[in-house]
């Protein structure tokens, strides 16, 4: 079984004697899931964390990196942090808090290439010739870049400020430390047109999971835990009720319907989101993160569980790479359950 030794280091020798919330058999499992798939991908590393909606205790914390040799190791630091492309679900549900827009609302994300403030913004399928009209609900299926940065723009308009100030009061980058290792979420440039697609911030995939947890909990925002203590609340609400359900809905359609489909089980019902999202281009050589966050079943969320793994090059794909571990992931759960 591989353990997560560099978060157990830290934690003190009086929390010996509390009973660990890791389960050790999907630990070895989620384990071996995403093993395959770093090797399969050539990837530099990977992480699957996989939490109980209701509790926030982690059910299987798994990091792998490529070190010296060619066989993948446990990571030591679950506290990397890195832009993430799982942030338009999270932009979105910002932008339904101004009540200025919905899920029916049409943006015109047209032929892929969108000039904004000096800055230029692609989406994925630019040399396609873009998705041209669709509604934010489509958008945030198809991973459109441009049609959240027009959502941001109707919903703020020229008041980036006011974009911040909801991320703020939604906890977004939320716990700042799991037994004192873990970073506050920093944002690096106050751009929106950036920000609101994943780039000028670091974070790291638990946090991102403990977001994404929150709405699969209805709005409940509870700290991950590593041993099976009562529940720490830190925002008994992160956004209005109805919001929250909108966005549910959008994230099962991006399953069923959407760029999410790969994460579709047959076995559940799934709701979440996949990114892509550039992390570094060091010598020529492009690091790509290809992420996937999730929870199910969709009527009663139990579990949610988020994907990064790092690969450098093309193709890269979080709904196609890191969307078929999540599956195989709900797939194992469904059956150990049973």
């Amino acid at each position: 079984m591989v353990l997560a030794s560099g978060f157990y280091a830290c934690v003190n020798k009086e929390n010996e004697t509390r009973d660990n919330a890791i389960d050790s058999t999907l630990q070895t499992s989620a384990t071996a899931i995403l093993e395959s798939k770093l090797a399969e991908l050539n990837a530099q590393s990977g992480q699957v964390i996989v939490m109980e909606v209701q509790t926030g205790q982690i059910k299987a914390l798994v990091g792998l990196e490529r070190k010296d040799s060619a066989d993948y190791q446990p990571c030591e630091n679950f506290s990397v942090q890195q832009p993430t492309g799982l942030m338009q679900g999270v932009s979105l549900l910002a932008a339904l808090e101004t009540g200025k827009v919905k899920m029916s609302d049409r943006v015109n994300a047209g032929n892929g290439i969108y000039v904004c403030k000096g800055d230029t913004v692609f989406d994925h399928n630019c040399h396609r010739g873009g998705y041209g009209e669709i509604t934010v609900k489509q958008g945030l299926a198809s991973g459109s870049n441009i049609a959240t940065v027009k959502t941001m723009e109707n919903a703020f308009g020229n008041n980036a400020q006011a974009y911040f100030d909801v991320l703020s009061k939604m906890s977004y980058g939320k716990p700042d430390s799991i037994n004192g290792i873990l970073q506050p979420y920093r944002i690096t440039e106050k751009n929106i047109t950036w920000n609101c697609i994943g780039y000028e911030q670091l974070i790291s995939p638990i946090q991102v999971l403990t977001f994404y947890n929150a709405i699969a909990n209805n709005g409940k925002m509870v700290q991950p835990q590593l041993y099976k203590d009562s529940v720490v609340v830190i925002n008994p609400q992160i956004a209005n009720k109805a919001n929250i359900d909108s966005l549910k809905l959008a994230l099962a359609y991006n399953v069923t319907d959407g760029l999410g489909q790969p994460a579709k089980s047959d076995k559940t019902t799934v709701a979440g989101k996949q990114g892509t999202i550039i992390v570094s281009t060091d010598n020529g050589n492009t690091m790509y993160a290809v992420e996937f966050c999730g929870y199910f079943p969709t009527d009663n969320p139990k579990y949610s569980v988020v994907v990064s793994i790092n690969k450098t090059g093309l193709p890269a794909s979080g709904g196609v790479m890191a969307g078929d571990v999540f599956k195989k992931i709900a797939d194992y759960i469904n059956d150990w359950e049973v």
